[in-house]
């Protein structure tokens, strides 16, 4: 999985391509204690109920999304961030073009 070079200021926009009728995703950060990923959505696209075993952090840059997390819709708009629990079903939708940044924290093993 590529990263973004270190030391070195980049346009989010820049940094992905988005999909006609798709998802486009590209891992900007990873590491043993999470990972950062920017997500781009065309209208009508999501990310269909999952759960995970890690909190996670969704941070909306443009567009709007609908996060259903336990069943509960949340609308995200840019300049908000929700935080997903782990163990807990949840899904995107993308009612127009939207990117989002997905935070994922992971516990380190022991």
């Amino acid at each position: 999985m590529s990263t973004i070079p270190a030391a070195e200021a980049l346009l989010l926009a820049e940094l992905i391509t988005p999909t006609a009728q798709g998802i486009a995703s590209r891992v900007l950060a990873k590491s043993g204690g999470g990972n950062l990923t920017l997500f781009a959505f065309d209208a009508g696209q999501g990310l269909s109920e999952h759960s995970t075993p890690y909190d996670a952090l969704v941070l909306v840059l443009e567009g709007e999304l609908t996060l259903t997390i336990g069943g509960a819709p949340v609308k995200a708009t840019p300049g908000t961030v929700v935080r997903m629990p782990a163990g807990v079903p949840h899904a995107v939708d993308a009612p127009v073009a939207a990117r989002m940044l997905l935070l994922m924290f992971k516990e380190p093993k022991a």
